[in-house]
This record gives structure tokens, C-alpha cells and sequence, in this order.
């Protein structure tokens, strides 16, 4: 039984969040006083704020294969930066159970001046992975990329699809019971693309949890049981993967 799976059997959400809510200011150089951030929840937003999400509560069993459906700009990126803990909700509160392989801003954390073989170990190390299991996981992380020639090459001399390569065959290697995906798999040619879907079938066998972010609608029917479809950052709908798409492609005027 994998550690995935053994959670499943004991724990009753993978993820919960409760009124999640992010304010963002549209002009920059804008800043928020110390009386802003002591301001009660539902302080009136100023001209110059909007809401990238608003009121989102939303429970996950550990296991589940979740799809977030919307337009650019509606919140499902930063919902999931919300669950990998790299951005504070403003509004609410989200709980994970177990960590969390984060497929998102995917090439993030490599260093330019460093060496393909160089990232791999800084990448995975920061991920908490030990030298001995990044030892163990290097040949078959390198051989996932197929970029065996360019190991010594620093990976600023790499070409995007490249990058993007690497840093999903280090992230998918993660033991995490949580995988965040956010348009990972639109990168890339078509063959690569086949080894992603074949990686993430095995850790969904495996009793991994998905939380999957795509534009492609194939894509999101062939991993996802559930979905959520969110609109100017409020979540509309909840509900099986099938319906959600066919309630977000009637609203959009898409077949």
C-alpha cells in the first residue's frame, strides 16, 4: 500500500477551504497600510482593488481528481497557489492534509547560471527530497526528460520546451499525496505530452490527489471525475466533471 493510498484510508479531506477570498490592488506601486491588513473581512473594496477570488469554500477527499474550469483571469491559478501555500488569502482559510507536488509556474526555483545536473539536485532538494533519494531518482528523472545530452549545460541555455521538460520530470518524481497541475501539459510536443498523461495515470492509480487546471477540454474528461467551475472569481458550480463542463461551455457559447 502506498503512502498515498494509506491516507486516503485514514484521513477525511485532502484539502478544505472555508470563504477563501484574495484582493489584488491593479496599480502597483498601490500598497496596503498596517490598518488595511487589521481590517475586519468584509471591508469595502476601494476603487483601485478587484477580487481574483471571493467566497470560495470547497472540500476535497483524498484521492479525488479535480478539474477547475473558467476563462484567463477568473482565480483558478490562484486558487491553486492558495493550496500549494505560496500565496495568503486575504478573506478564509484553506487546511491540506499531507504535502503538496506543486506542477505550477513549473520552471520556477531553477537557477539560469546553473547546470541542468546542478538544478535537478537544488530543485528536488528544496522540495525535500534527500541526496540519497535524488541518487537514487536521477537516471530515471533525466532519462523522463530525455535531455541526457545537455546535463552539464546550464539551463539558461536550455529552450523553453526544454525547461519545462526537466522540471516536470523532478516535480512528478515528488512522493507528495497532492498534485497541483496548472496548464503544464499544453507545453511541449506530443510525445512528451503522452509521457505526462502516462505519469499522472500512475500516480492516480497510485490514491494521489488531483487538482488539475487546463483550458483543454479532452484533458480534463480523461483525468477528472469532479470539477469546479469558477467565473469573476466566485465558484459557480460543483459538481461532477461531465456537467461542469457542459454548464461552462453553455455560459461561453462553446460546443
Amino acid at each position: 500500500m502506498t503512502d498515498a493510498t494509506a491516507l486516503a484510508l485514514t484521513e477525511p479531506y485532502a484539502i478544505r477551504a472555508v470563504g477563501l477570498g484574495v484582493r489584488f490592488r491593479r496599480n502597483r506601486r498601490g500598497r496596503r497600510s498596517f490598518k488595511d491588513l487589521l481590517a475586519g473581512r468584509r471591508r469595502r473594496t476601494r476603487p483601485n482593488e478587484f477580487w481574483a477570488l471571493r467566497d470560495v469554500s470547497i472540500e476535497v477527499r483524498p484521492g479525488e481528481a479535480i478539474g477547475v474550469v473558467g476563462r484567463n483571469g477568473q482565480g483558478k491559478s490562484t486558487l491553486l497557489k492558495l493550496v500549494a501555500g505560496v500565496m495568503i488569502p486575504d478573506e478564509g482559510r484553506v487546511e491540506v492534509t499531507g504535502g503538496v507536488a506543486p506542477l505550477i509556474e513549473i520552471t520556477g526555483g531553477f537557477v539560469d547560471d546553473l547546470t541542468v545536473r546542478d538544478n535537478v539536485y537544488l530543485t528536488a532538494g528544496l522540495h525535500g527530497m534527500t541526496r540519497a533519494q535524488i541518487d537514487a531518482k536521477f537516471d530515471e528523472i533525466i532519462a523522463f526528460a530525455d535531455i541526457g545530452d545537455f546535463l552539464d549545460t546550464p539551463y539558461k541555455h536550455l529552450s523553453s520546451g526544454m525547461k519545462v521538460r526537466i522540471a516536470f520530470a523532478v516535480i512528478s518524481q515528488l512522493e507528495e499525496p497532492i498534485i497541483l497541475v496548472d496548464e503544464v501539459l499544453a507545453v511541449g510536443d506530443k510525445k512528451f505530452r503522452e509521457k505526462c498523461y502516462r505519469r499522472i495515470d500512475e500516480l492516480l492509480a497510485g490514491g494521489r490527489t488531483l487538482f488539475f487546471v487546463s483550458h483543454n477540454e479532452r484533458d480534463l474528461r480523461r483525468f477528472c471525475t469532479r470539477g469546479l467551475y469558477l467565473d469573476k472569481g466566485t465558484l459557480v458550480l460543483d459538481g461532477p466533471i461531465d456537467d461542469v463542463l457542459d454548464r461552462y461551455n453553455a455560459d461561453n457559447g462553446t460546443s
